[in-house]
């Protein structure tokens, strides 16, 4: 007779959403933050091409209004293209104004003095510089910077101080990463960019 093995007792996992109850509570805090508390009618994100920064634009076209949600698009010459064509499926759904401002220079007129630099290192100068860019065109747009990070990424440790975290509203920071993906289906987000494998 075989031994009975017990498995070990499975770790529940994120817990599901209501995605309507959700999405209304968020647009409210959106509205309540930019308008009723800092008196900013409008936002500013940067849109990767990813689900996370698509949840957030979608969430502020439905508190401000699309012609109140700006987008700008920050590709390094390593960016696959597909990232601008997946940004730009976002831009054409919600039809919000979008700019992109390539930042390959100003990442390479820092980087040719430390030729040593590693990947992560590199990485650190592009998410900053992205950053920089957002909080500059804020600025020229009278526009609140939004922040696009989700729960998933804060807890495993992947983002860059004073880049990824430095907006002062985040509106899916409390949402795991399987949770954003619930809401982008409810929100009517492209499907391609729901389906595609996360970059990390």
């Amino acid at each position: 007779m075989l031994p009975i093995v017990e498995s070990a007792p499975r770790r529940p996992g994120p817990p599901g959403l209501d995605s309507a109850v959700t999405v209304n509570w968020l647009v409210a805090f959106l509205r309540d933050e930019l308008i009723e508390r800092r008196g900013i009618p409008r936002a500013l994100l940067g849109l990767s091409g990813g689900v996370d920064s698509a949840v957030t634009a979608f969430l502020c076209a439905r508190a401000l209004g699309p012609e109140n949600v700006y987008a700008v698009r920050m590709p390094y010459r390593t960016s696959h293209p597909s990232s601008l064509s997946d940004a730009q499926l976002v831009v054409d759904a919600l039809r919000i104004p979008c700019r992109t401002i390539d930042i390959t220079a100003a990442v390479d007129g820092y980087l040719q003095f430390e030729p040593e630099a590693d990947s992560r290192r590199r990485g650190n100068v592009m998410a900053r510089m992205r950053m920089l860019v957002l909080f500059d065109q804020s600025a020229k747009l009278d526009a609140l910077p939004i922040g696009t990070g989700n729960k998933t990424e804060r807890l495993l440790g992947y983002f860059t101080w004073h880049a990824d975290d430095t907006p002062p509203i985040n509106p899916i920071g409390d949402l795991f990463k399987s949770q954003v993906w619930e809401l982008a289906r409810y929100l009517g987000v492209p499907p391609r960019l729901v389906e595609k494998a996360p970059t990390a």
